[in-house]
């Protein structure tokens, strides 16, 4: 059954962000990821958000874990976290 990963973010540091995202998109694609959602306009309706928010789908939930430990997107982590807030959340589909 897919997952999905649910990010929310705030930029910090657009420059060093941008490190960030050239790494993690070709991470996605190795462990499979596909984006559904990537930094379009929000409307929230209820509760809070962030300025981004991005929605992946993987094969699985092992497949999720999988890449957010993987060596790939903890290197793109390494500019991403330093540079954000975030919000990041893995939730089983249906």
């Amino acid at each position: 059954m897919p997952a999905y990963a649910i990010v929310q973010v705030d930029v910090k540091d657009a420059d060093q962000y941008a490190k960030y995202a050239e790494l993690a998109g070709p991470a996605v694609a190795k462990y499979g990821g596909e984006f559904l959602a990537r930094g379009g306009e929000v409307e929230v309706f209820e509760g809070t958000t962030r300025a981004r928010c991005v929605i992946i789908r993987f094969a699985d939930m092992e497949t999720a874990k999988t890449f957010y430990h993987g060596p790939e997107y903890q290197e793109a982590l390494s500019y991403g976290l330093p540079a954000s807030e975030r919000d990041y959340k893995i939730v089983e589909g249906v």
